[in-house]
Protein backbone atom coordinates (compact mmCIF):
# COMPACT_ATOMS: atom_id res chain seq x y z
CA UNK A 1 0.00 0.00 0.00
CA UNK A 2 1.24 3.73 0.00
CA UNK A 3 1.26 6.11 2.64
CA UNK A 4 1.14 10.03 2.13
CA UNK A 5 2.14 12.67 4.43
CA UNK A 6 2.75 15.84 5.07
CA UNK A 7 6.57 16.79 5.76
CA UNK A 8 6.75 19.49 8.36
CA UNK A 9 9.41 22.21 8.91
CA UNK A 10 11.15 23.01 12.59
CA UNK A 11 8.59 25.73 12.80
CA UNK A 12 5.82 23.22 12.13
CA UNK A 13 4.75 24.81 8.64
CA UNK A 14 4.48 22.75 5.60
CA UNK A 15 7.26 21.58 3.54
CA UNK A 16 6.71 19.08 1.30
CA UNK A 17 4.36 15.77 0.05
CA UNK A 18 5.72 12.33 1.21
CA UNK A 19 4.56 9.09 -0.14
CA UNK A 20 6.06 5.58 0.74
CA UNK A 21 5.38 2.44 -0.66
CA UNK A 22 5.12 -0.19 2.20
CA UNK A 23 4.65 -4.10 1.86
CA UNK A 24 2.75 -6.01 3.96
CA UNK A 25 4.53 -8.35 5.96
CA UNK A 26 1.64 -8.95 8.30
CA UNK A 27 0.86 -12.28 5.70
CA UNK A 28 4.14 -13.29 6.01
CA UNK A 29 5.35 -16.78 7.54
CA UNK A 30 9.00 -17.20 9.16
CA UNK A 31 10.67 -19.96 7.35
CA UNK A 32 8.12 -19.96 4.15
CA UNK A 33 8.82 -16.53 2.88
CA UNK A 34 11.05 -14.69 5.45
CA UNK A 35 13.99 -16.10 7.43
CA UNK A 36 15.43 -14.19 10.06
CA UNK A 37 13.46 -11.00 11.02
CA UNK A 38 15.67 -9.84 14.06
CA UNK A 39 17.88 -6.85 14.04
CA UNK A 40 20.37 -5.86 16.69
CA UNK A 41 19.94 -2.17 17.95
CA UNK A 42 22.94 -0.61 19.85
CA UNK A 43 22.17 -0.89 23.42
CA UNK A 44 21.89 2.12 25.69
CA UNK A 45 24.52 1.29 27.77
CA UNK A 46 27.27 1.25 24.91
CA UNK A 47 25.92 4.67 23.83
CA UNK A 48 26.45 6.25 26.98
CA UNK A 49 29.91 4.22 27.56
CA UNK A 50 30.85 5.50 23.83
CA UNK A 51 29.30 9.53 24.24
CA UNK A 52 31.03 9.70 27.33
CA UNK A 53 34.83 8.33 25.63
CA UNK A 54 34.18 10.60 22.86
CA UNK A 55 33.54 13.76 25.12
CA UNK A 56 35.92 13.05 28.03
CA UNK A 57 38.30 12.64 24.76
CA UNK A 58 36.90 15.85 22.82
CA UNK A 59 36.19 13.91 20.15
CA UNK A 60 33.72 15.15 17.24
CA UNK A 61 30.66 13.16 17.29
CA UNK A 62 28.60 12.95 13.98
CA UNK A 63 24.85 11.92 13.36
CA UNK A 64 23.45 10.78 11.00
CA UNK A 65 20.08 9.63 9.48
CA UNK A 66 19.80 7.17 6.57
CA UNK A 67 16.94 8.27 4.28
CA UNK A 68 15.69 4.86 2.54
CA UNK A 69 17.13 2.66 4.41
CA UNK A 70 15.28 -0.12 4.37
CA UNK A 71 15.12 0.31 0.85
CA UNK A 72 19.06 -0.83 0.66
CA UNK A 73 18.54 -4.24 2.13
CA UNK A 74 18.83 -6.99 0.21
CA UNK A 75 16.19 -9.64 0.19
CA UNK A 76 17.50 -13.31 0.07
CA UNK A 77 14.22 -14.93 0.08
CA UNK A 78 11.53 -15.38 -3.21
CA UNK A 79 8.61 -12.73 -2.28
CA UNK A 80 6.28 -11.19 -4.67
CA UNK A 81 3.96 -8.27 -3.80
CA UNK A 82 0.67 -7.21 -6.07
CA UNK A 83 1.34 -4.68 -8.36
CA UNK A 84 0.96 -1.17 -6.29
CA UNK A 85 -2.06 0.95 -6.99
CA UNK A 86 -0.84 3.26 -9.75
CA UNK A 87 1.22 1.25 -11.51
CA UNK A 88 -0.93 -1.81 -12.79
CA UNK A 89 0.33 -2.58 -16.05
CA UNK A 90 -2.94 -2.18 -18.18
CA UNK A 91 -2.33 -5.54 -20.48
CA UNK A 92 -1.44 -6.88 -17.41
CA UNK A 93 -2.89 -6.71 -14.50
CA UNK A 94 -3.14 -9.99 -12.50
CA UNK A 95 0.40 -10.31 -12.32
CA UNK A 96 2.78 -9.68 -9.54
CA UNK A 97 6.42 -7.99 -8.73
CA UNK A 98 9.38 -9.93 -7.78
CA UNK A 99 11.37 -7.92 -4.89
CA UNK A 100 14.76 -7.68 -4.96
CA UNK A 101 15.04 -4.83 -2.66
CA UNK A 102 13.16 -5.26 0.82
CA UNK A 103 10.60 -2.43 1.60
CA UNK A 104 9.43 -1.21 4.79
CA UNK A 105 6.35 -3.17 6.54
CA UNK A 106 8.31 -6.46 5.05
CA UNK A 107 9.31 -8.79 8.20
CA UNK A 108 12.69 -9.21 7.12
CA UNK A 109 13.25 -5.25 5.79
CA UNK A 110 15.25 -4.54 9.49
CA UNK A 111 17.57 -7.23 8.95
CA UNK A 112 18.45 -6.95 5.42
CA UNK A 113 19.58 -3.64 6.20
CA UNK A 114 21.46 -4.29 9.15
CA UNK A 115 23.70 -6.90 7.16
CA UNK A 116 23.96 -5.35 4.24
CA UNK A 117 25.79 -1.92 6.51
CA UNK A 118 27.48 -4.68 9.16
CA UNK A 119 28.65 -6.31 5.77
CA UNK A 120 29.92 -2.51 4.14
CA UNK A 121 31.76 -1.45 7.58
CA UNK A 122 33.56 -4.98 7.92
CA UNK A 123 34.50 -5.03 4.29
CA UNK A 124 36.50 -0.87 5.29
CA UNK A 125 38.01 -2.06 8.15
CA UNK A 126 35.47 -1.86 10.71
CA UNK A 127 34.69 -5.07 13.29
CA UNK A 128 31.88 -5.52 15.39
CA UNK A 129 31.87 -5.87 19.39
CA UNK A 130 31.71 -8.69 20.60
CA UNK A 131 29.63 -7.02 24.05
CA UNK A 132 27.28 -5.42 21.26
CA UNK A 133 26.87 -6.20 17.32
CA UNK A 134 25.53 -3.03 16.64
CA UNK A 135 28.96 -1.14 17.94
CA UNK A 136 31.50 -1.07 15.31
CA UNK A 137 35.47 -0.04 15.82
CA UNK A 138 37.97 0.66 13.96
CA UNK A 139 41.98 0.59 14.80
CA UNK A 140 44.52 1.88 13.03
CA UNK A 141 47.97 2.56 14.84
CA UNK A 142 46.90 5.70 17.25
CA UNK A 143 43.07 5.98 14.96
CA UNK A 144 40.24 5.13 16.47
CA UNK A 145 36.43 5.36 14.79
CA UNK A 146 33.21 4.02 16.98
CA UNK A 147 30.14 3.32 14.73
CA UNK A 148 26.72 2.65 16.86
CA UNK A 149 23.90 2.08 14.45
CA UNK A 150 20.32 1.97 15.87
CA UNK A 151 18.02 0.78 12.60
CA UNK A 152 18.37 3.83 10.46
CA UNK A 153 20.44 6.22 12.81
CA UNK A 154 23.85 6.13 13.16
CA UNK A 155 26.51 8.18 15.48
CA UNK A 156 30.00 8.35 14.54
CA UNK A 157 33.03 8.86 16.57
CA UNK A 158 36.80 9.33 16.03
CA UNK A 159 39.98 9.98 17.55
CA UNK A 160 40.78 12.03 14.38
CA UNK A 161 38.41 14.98 13.06
CA UNK A 162 40.32 15.19 9.80
CA UNK A 163 40.09 12.56 7.33
CA UNK A 164 41.59 9.09 7.58
CA UNK A 165 42.33 6.56 5.22
CA UNK A 166 41.02 2.61 4.82
CA UNK A 167 42.21 -0.01 4.27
Amino acid sequence: MWIFRHKKKDDGSFERHKARLVGDGAGQQVGVDCGETFSPVVKPATIRTVLSLALSKSWPIHQLDVKNAFLHGELKETVYMHQPLGFKDPDRPNHVCLLRKSLYGLKQAPRAWYKRFAGYVSSIGFSQSQSDNSLFIYRNGTTLAYILLYVDDIILTASSGTTFSYP
